[in-house]
């Protein structure tokens, strides 16, 4: 496309002012410029189409039949311009906000929620990244996420959402009812490919409950929690699971805690950085989780 051969917009924009006005001075004053500058941006329209478009009167302006052809043409082109501007400002603009956290948190206990955020702020979008890995909070990567750990993380802010208490559990078919009934059925294990996302093991629950004659490290291996508890719910062994992940199934009945003792991990917290505290998008995020606490943690 051959580029357009037009003068100064700033030129023009005086000229229909100023033509419709009648007047420079209020010209000047719409446009928010002084007097002079509008005469001098006329001045250089007319030199630029070598046409003179006014005849200056000690009041006021009188426009030349080639002013009144450039009006017409100009004034329906601004109309125009403004009318396109109008309709895209009136189009409610929708925000977009990226939360990162693990898998099992984002499916068990953020969607079944995800509805409630949208009744809410109806032109945010809710983008849930999930990852074993902490991310940058960089507004690219992510902008707030839920983590675990101390809740002591330099320039983040952190809102404690629950403790990690992680539980011996399985489905009631297997009539677990003793710690040494462990010994009858399978150990079912959540490893991460990230190491410091399955902080607890039953080796260190091993030590903790001081059980004898149980091999720790035998039994089916997950990369995933939600599949984890899956296998649970269906019988296929004893899980270690946090009990906040499991709750509504301790609750149905499909899955119980035969016994102790409880294994406490790091608890989880909401994060955001420091210069996020006052975004209206992290804000709205931020209480819509906040209030899930105590509608999934029981709190």
């Amino acid at each position: 496309m051959n580029a357009r051969t037009l003068p100064p917009l700033s030129a023009l924009r005086a000229f229909e002012a100023a033509a419709r006005h009648r007047s420079a001075k209020r010209a000047a004053e719409e446009l928010s410029v002084t007097a002079t500058a509008i005469s001098h941006q006329l001045r250089t329209l007319e030199d630029w189409l070598g046409v003179q478009l006014f005849l200056r009167k000690p009041r006021q302006l009188e426009l030349t039949a080639a002013g009144r052809e450039l009006l017409d043409d100009v004034g329906n082109a601004f109309d125009t311009m403004a009318g396109a501007v109008a309709r895209l400002r009136a189009v409610p603009q929708r925000r977009h906000v990226t939360l990162s956290t693990t898998p099992a948190v984002a499916s068990r206990w953020l969607l079944p929620h995800v509805g409630r955020l949208s009744e809410l702020h109806p032109g945010l979008d809710l983008r849930i990244h999930v990852t074993h890995e902490p991310v940058a909070l960089d507004g690219h990567s992510a902008d707030i996420a839920i983590r675990y750990g101390s809740g002591r993380w330099p320039g983040l802010v952190a809102h404690k959402l629950f403790d990690n208490v992680f539980v011996p559990t399985c489905s009631p078919a297997l009539k677990l009812k003793r710690v040494l009934d462990l010994q009858r059925h399978g150990l079912l294990h959540f490893e991460s490919c990230n190491a410091r996302s399955a902080p607890i093991s039953w080796t260190g629950w091993q030590k903790l409950a001081k059980v004898r004659g149980l091999d720790p490290s035998v039994g089916s291996v997950f990369s995933d929690e939600t599949h984890t508890i899956s296998a649970a719910i269906a019988g296929q062994g004893v899980a270690l699971m946090s009990r906040a992940l499991i709750s509504d199934e301790l609750r149905q009945g499909t899955l119980v805690c035969p016994f102790g003792p409880e294994f406490k991990g790091e608890p989880f917290h909401l994060v955001y950085p420091e210069a996020q505290r006052e975004s209206p998008t992290v804000k709205a995020v931020r209480d819509w989780v906040l209030g899930l606490v105590p509608l999934v943690s029981g709190q």
